[in-house]
């Protein structure tokens, strides 16, 4: 099954390849957020090193205060219920304190686990912004769009449980490894898993042997943060870029499939239904392919114009010129007739003479049909009865068919047409005429009927169908189905093509079918009513 699609959802599907723009920013910022790990990674490691660097080989710092335990008490009266270990060696605390961040923690550990020093905090101080507010139309996009990507995108949080106050020093890989010799680096969630915790863990060395370890923590909000930012910024970028250019191909497929379906509608209706041309193929002066199109279509409809008018003066212009040698023959074979010839010599005449008679009718209607068309177009119209030119047509039918059995139903009271009536009663002689030659019985059936706003008028015979498919093109120019009823006289097919157009000049239309029971042809038009009076 072949799915029809127009030009505009062609070029919506062509978009539908932009979308893979939004994917590959994802993947960029999950690259970048990567890259930043890493760098947070190896800050953390700089740190621990320098740190371990400054404590390298100097055993005095690593000794341990007579009464831990009221160190550990005034720096619960400074810190509260959150405060952690006490520092061990004071020295060592000062150290660390000049290096340390604001949202990273340094511990100073001896192999055994005692916290010999610690500084800073994994928490951001409170009222500590971390960007300045937006103003002006960047505010007013991050007030738009911000919500959307607060849903979609994890977001750092400052209110995380801290394992350190509960759990005491720190304690796992990291350290390990650092205590074996070997700077290592963690990365793990917090006990509440709302935030992620990256450590690294230098060892600190006396001589050739591992005293203690520098172990230095940081979140993964800023991290977090940068990778939210820069997703934003470049979702925003891409919409920018996506959503106009969107709205721009639509507004472009619009306007081309709207011109598309203009010149489809200038050329529908330049030709009738009949393919007469009606009107000349208004063509565009635009550059690109449609307008170069618009005008071969009008050049093309200009050449056929030029070629349906030469043929429909053929007929009148081929008749004129056989009037004076049809004449010339005539009254040669009339000559003829007055002289004492032999009798087998007139034969020949009487041949001859019927030739010219069918010669001279084949002339007369091919030029009936020229006339009755410019008779159309300049006839005026008139108020009358159908059925009083039915009633008195049919009168000199049965004259006329004396062999024929027509049958006439009229209704009561007057049936209005406004047209003319010597046309409608030629109509009903072609109807008529077609009907009897075709009836094998001679039994005509006509009625005329009111059918709402309509005249309805039938003329039916029994007699051979009409074959298939030829129902729509009966009646056009040209166009006979007269299989076994040549003999009976010169037929170009115009009979019913008189019928139609002169149902059209009455605003009406005509159509024939075949009938069952009996078996035969039933020709039908109808008429619009005239307005009452």
């Amino acid at each position: 099954m072949r799915i029809a699609l127009g030009i505009r959802a062609q070029l919506l599907l062509v978009l539908t390849v932009f979308l893979a723009l939004p994917w590959l920013g994802y993947e960029y910022v999950r690259e970048l957020e990567r890259f930043l790990r890493d760098a947070q990674e190896r800050t953390l490691a700089g740190t621990a090193q320098a740190v371990a660097t400054a404590l390298h080989d100097r055993p005095r710092l690593f000794a341990v205060p007579a009464d831990p335990i009221a160190s550990f008490a005034h720096d619960r009266a400074q810190e509260g219920d959150n405060a952690l270990p006490p520092s061990a060696s004071p020295e060592i605390a000062q150290i660390v304190q000049g290096l340390s961040r604001t949202t990273a923690r340094i511990w100073v550990i001896d192999r055994d686990g005692v916290v010999l020093a610690r500084a800073g905090s994994l928490k951001r101080p409170s009222g500590d912004g971390a960007d300045a507010d937006a103003r002006g139309w960047p505010a007013l996009v991050q007030a738009l769009t911000h919500p959307l990507y607060r849903r979609m995108l994890e977001q750092p949080t400052e209110d995380f449980s801290d394992d350190a106050v509960t759990a005491g020093p720190p304690r796992g890989r990291d350290v390990e490894g650092a205590l074996s010799g070997i700077l290592t680096t963690d990365r793990r969630k917090t006990a509440d898993g709302r935030a992620a915790i990256v450590s690294a863990a230098h060892p600190v060395w006396l001589g050739d042997q591992v005293r203690g370890a520098v172990v230095v923590e940081e979140t993964g909000n800023r991290v977090l943060a940068e990778r939210n930012r820069a997703f934003e910024r470049l979702f925003n970028i891409v919409l920018a870029v996506l959503l106009p250019g969107s709205v721009a191909l639509t507004l472009f497929a619009s306007r081309l499939t709207a011109r598309i379906r203009r010149l489809r509608d200038d050329a529908e209706h330049a030709i009738d239904a009949q393919g007469r041309v009606r009107a000349p193929l208004a063509s565009s002066a635009a550059g690109d392919e449609i307008g170069d199109l618009s005008r071969s279509f009008a050049n093309v409809l200009a050449r056929l114009t030029e070629y349906a008018s030469y043929q429909e003066k053929m007929a009148s212009r081929l008749s004129h010129e056989l009037r004076t040698p049809v004449a010339v023959v005539r009254s040669s074979l009339d000559n003829l007739k007055a002289q004492p010839l032999p009798g087998d010599a007139r034969v020949y005449i009487e041949r001859a003479q019927g030739g010219l008679d069918r010669l001279t009718a084949i002339l007369a209607r091919m030029t009936e049909a020229t006339r009755l068309e410019q008779a159309l177009a300049d006839g005026e119209r008139e108020r009358f009865d159908a059925a009083k030119v039915v009633a008195g047509c049919v009168d000199g039918y049965r004259l006329a068919y004396p062999h024929a059995n027509i049958a006439l139903a009229l209704p009561e009271g007057e049936v209005p047409l406004a047209g003319a009536p010597e046309m409608f009663a030629q109509m009903l002689d072609k109807l008529v005429a077609n009907a009897v030659e075709f009836s094998n019985d001679g039994a005509i059936d006509l009625r005329l009927t009111r059918i709402a706003g309509d005249a309805c008028l039938t003329v039916a015979n029994a007699g051979p169908p009409l074959p298939a498919g030829v129902e729509d093109r009966l009646f056009d120019s040209m166009v006979s189905v007269r299989a076994g009823h040549a003999a009976q006289g010169p037929h170009l097919g115009l009979g019913l093509y008189i019928v139609r157009l002169i149902a059209q000049f009455h605003r009406g239309s005509a159509r024939a079918a075949n009938r069952v029971d009996p078996e035969g042809v039933e020709v039908t038009v109808l008429l619009p009513l005239a307005a009452p009076l």
